[in-house]
């Protein structure tokens, strides 16, 4: 029977969901601050740098993409947010956040022309890509040259720079956010960058903030070598001891509560300070504790049933979208060791050639399951799967 209301599940504070804001967002106030930034410089006319959050899964990049959408629009921006899904194409994306963004600035008596020129624009834009339009754009005549090329490397920037005009003359901005940065097409990613860089060089009011895995930094230089200069790109990575401990400890405390030392100490520990890690366990061991402290031993109890919704969810759900030839690839990752891993080692483990190997690791890289650290090299995107896959092994029979 459960000694204290304090810790009543009721109220738990901690968030183990996906893009969930933890109660305590320890840690990140510089990447805050760089996105507060940004966004006052852009409305003022400045030249202002966009982001692009990288780093592994779990590590609170929605997190901080809805929190740096907060701030966008208490600062005076419009804002939209796109999730990018695998083989979506980024025209039939972005076409619904165009569209309303252009009809928001039509209702400001000063960019009335701008917006309407826009939507004009836009009526052709979803002509020329075969996007299904519905409502106003139905009766608006489209505009011959404006974003009717069929060259996303053109349309997106004229489309862009109309509601950055726009933007412009009714003293607002406008912010893209854009989850999911990796699954892009390098043609989409390209159009996009060619976009804000024309942006950034007319002192328009727009800026895009992008999340992804780690090969997005990679990607964008790829797709455009200015790409580097464009963007910011913070390292969303685990929290620092301290941070972590707060992001434990101060919401346990606002809520009447208390955790021992060791126990805190133990988390933080066993948990690398990775994010979402700390959230699944504190809330596993505020459900098992009678309180009004959270003890070691309530820690260590909640440490199996942490791990099995862990394994059951956050694991299981990346393993299960890989082909048998894809889950043997990873688990031979995962019995070199701890990575990032040599794709020799890995062909020689599995008594194959890299060459042979090729096809597998570009379905798994694709997948979102691995990235490339350096040549010759790969790494989980997903913080301490090498000890999941050797716990799924185990349960295997392997």
């Amino acid at each position: 029977m459960r000694g204290k209301t304090t810790m009543d599940p009721y109220l738990n504070p901690f968030a183990p969901g996906a893009g969930s804001r933890p109660p305590e967002l320890a840690g990140r106030d510089p990447i805050l601050k760089d996105a507060k930034v940004s966004c006052g410089r852009a409305l003022k006319g400045r030249s202002a740098r966009s982001i692009m959050l990288v780093g592994l899964r779990g590590t609170g990049k929605t997190v901080l993409l809805n929190e740096i959408g907060k701030i966008a629009e208490s600062e005076g921006l419009l804002v939209s947010k796109l999730e990018a899904p695998e083989g979506e194409a980024l025209p039939r994306l972005i076409y619904p956040e165009l569209r309303k963004t252009m009809r928001s600035f039509s209702s400001v008596a000063a960019a009335k022309q701008l917006a309407a020129r826009g939507l004009r624009g836009l009526r052709n834009f979803a002509s020329i890509f075969n996007i299904e339009i519905a409502g106003v754009e139905i009766s608006v005549d489209p505009e011959p040259g404006l974003a009717d090329s069929g060259d996303l490397q053109h349309d997106l920037p004229a489309l862009f720079e109309m509601v950055g005009r726009a933007a412009q003359a009714a003293g607002k901005g406008w912010i893209l956010l854009i989850d999911e940065v990796q699954y892009l097409s390098e043609a989409d990613l390209s159009a996009l960058i060619v976009a804000m860089h024309r942006m950034s060089q007319e002192g328009l009011p727009i800026l895009m903030v992008g999340a992804g895995l780690p090969q997005v930094a990679r990607l964008a230089g790829e797709a455009k070598s200015y790409a580097e200069r464009l963007f910011l790109y913070p390292d969303v990575g685990a929290l620092e001891p301290e941070a972590a401990a707060q992001a434990i400890q101060k919401p346990i405390e606002e809520e009447g509560a208390s955790i021992a030392a060791d126990a805190l100490e133990a988390v933080v520990q066993r948990t690398e300070g990775y994010p979402f890690f700390l959230q699944e366990w504190a809330s596993s061991a505020w459900d098992i504790a009678e309180g009004p402290e959270i003890s070691l031993n309530d820690v260590n109890l909640s440490y199996a049933e942490t791990l099995a919704s862990l394994d059951a969810g956050f694991f299981r759900v990346r393993i299960d979208r890989l082909t048998k030839s894809e889950v043997q690839f990873v688990k031979t990752m995962a019995e070199l060791g701890e990575g990032p891993y040599a794709m020799a080692d890995i062909a020689g483990a599995m008594g194959r050639t890299q060459q042979s190997l090729g096809p597998t690791r570009a379905k798994i890289i694709s997948k979102g399951m691995i990235y490339s650290t350096d040549h010759g090299y790969l790494d989980f995107t997903v913080p301490l799967f090498a000890d999941f896959m050797q716990r799924y092994a185990e349960r295997a029979g392997a």
